[in-house]
């Protein structure tokens, strides 16, 4: 929760939510473990057998990023939903927040469009970004053969 704070100043999850979060059958959650500090987690959801998932959360450790952490934990939870055979996943990401905005899109999300003052109490906009989970996959095996 520590990094949770830290990552979301203004509208971190509470430990309520964080809890339930980490407990629901319905959640797939990857934790970056640095000698024994959570450096970094992401999470997904994906209910067994639906066509979509979506990406919940990522954070990463002010010291760790720049390192290709968040991309790290990205692409796990993408191949998690693979597996599980989901066609798309979503997520929203603040509209102040061009890295996140530009590690996505190079992973081939898209914009669908905005929810207008989404994040709370920021008044900020929620990029809504989809991304074709099965072109994904054929992509990254395809360059894992090369």
């Amino acid at each position: 929760m520590a990094l949770e704070r830290a990552s979301f100043p203004t509208d971190a999850w509470s430990d309520e939510a964080m809890r339930s979060e980490l407990a629901s059958p319905h959640g797939r959650y990857i934790v970056l473990d640095e000698d024994g500090r959570v450096a970094g987690y992401a999470g997904l959801r994906h209910l067994a057998g639906g066509r979509d998932a979506d990406v919940q959360t990522i954070a990463v450790a002010p010291d760790a990023r720049g390192h290709g952490q968040g991309r790290a934990l990205l692409r796990a939870l993408l191949e998690h939903a693979a597996a599980r055979r989901a066609r798309e996943v979503f997520l929203e990401v603040r509209a102040d927040n061009p890295v996140a905005t530009a590690l996505y899109a190079s992973e081939g999300f898209t914009e669908l469009g905005r929810r207008p003052r989404y994040y709370q109490p920021d008044d900020v906009d929620a990029v809504v970004m989809r991304l074709d989970l099965t072109a994904w996959a054929a992509h990254e095996h395809a360059g894992a053969q090369r």
